[in-house]
């Protein structure tokens, strides 16, 4: 029996491509006794009720995270937490970038506030792989997010409240991929746009991407940040198992954009464990009464988690193989 059996879940930013898999997830699998879906836009959430079904387990609740307010009356009587809000457009937030400190880090802030006040038992909170050694406003949001969460533990003194966070790459099938753009253009004969032919990306489909996010309700502390051993690949290799033999041509880096993505830095990397399928960056300060897991090992000396010098790695014929799947 799953953790999230017999429970009441809510999701923040619930109507986007990772909500959508986590609803379909958690009603087939882990049966709520009732499930809450948080979000801004009345539009998607309209469009998503249609698409799911009047399941009685569904409550759709209109707010933003912006509202410590509205965010506690919603999580009145909420067992576990995901909070998948953010704005995420690397470009956008270089153009607007209060608006981005003011969802990613004041609207975090309020969630843990809410969380406690409500008495949540556990949040998991979504990163991203531009939090780690930021370059762009985007990235640093979010690693503000990600430290405010884990010492989100300390701010819950003796409540039972914990948080936790989970950061992982590209998700293969989300709502900003590449895919179905450079198919679509491939089908036109149009030359593919590449940002630069030496680039790396981590890749995680989004099945794989639901399981890791659930799973980590299952075993966190509060205080860890999760990253999934998952591999790399190269942009090249991406573009020809999409479309053979297509025409390709070099645009450059966008501002604010890595050639290689990198989601454990060196500096994290001294206080982080292995374990069989992930990462664990334990905390700086454990005042909560953290303990190491029992299967984590310490990272090698000089380690760091890049995309470029990842050992796992997907070829053309592995990345069309998953493209075909459909996962």
């Amino acid at each position: 029996m799953s953790l999230l059996t017999g429970s009441s879940v809510l999701i923040t930013g619930g109507t986007g491509s990772l909500g959508k898999a986590l609803i379909a997830e958690l009603l087939a699998n882990h049966d709520p006794r009732r499930l809450v879906i948080f979000s801004r836009d009345e539009l998607k959430q309209f469009e998503l009720r249609k698409a799911v079904g009047d399941d009685p387990r569904l409550r759709w609740f209109l707010g933003d995270i912006r509202s410590r307010e509205r965010l506690t009356r919603a999580f009145t009587g909420v067992d576990y937490v995901i909070h998948a809000a953010a704005l995420k457009q690397v470009d956008t937030a270089e153009y607007n970038p209060f608006e981005f400190v003011e969802t990613n880090v004041r609207g975090s802030q309020n969630v843990i506030d809410a969380a406690i006040d409500a008495g949540v038992k556990r949040v998991v909170a979504l990163s991203t792989d531009k939090a780690s050694s930021p370059i762009n406003l985007y990235g640093a949001t979010k690693l503000t997010g990600d430290r405010m969460f884990i010492s989100g533990n300390h701010y819950a003194g003796s409540a039972e409240t914990r948080f936790s966070v989970v950061r992982y790459g590209n998700v293969m099938g989300s709502r900003g991929s590449i895919v179905p753009v450079w198919k679509a253009m491939a089908e036109r004969g149009e030359s593919l746009p590449i940002t630069d032919n030496r680039m790396t990306r981590f890749w995680i489909t989004l099945p794989q991407a639901v399981q890791f996010v659930l799973s980590a309700f299952e075993i966190m502390q509060g205080g860890e940040l999760y990253v999934p051993r998952i591999p790399s690949l190269k942009i090249t290799d991406l573009a020809e198992a999409i479309a053979p033999g297509a025409r390709t041509h070099e645009v450059g880096i966008r501002p604010g954009e890595k050639l290689h993505e990198e989601m454990i830095s060196f500096d994290d990397a001294r206080r982080t464990l292995l374990l069989p399928d992930r990462y664990v960056v334990t905390p700086h300060i454990s005042g909560w009464g953290w303990e190491a897991p029992s299967d984590g090992s310490p990272v090698a000396e000089g380690f760091a988690y890049h995309s470029n010098t990842n050992e796992q790695w997907l070829d053309v014929e592995a990345i069309r193989a998953l493209l075909n799947s459909g996962v």
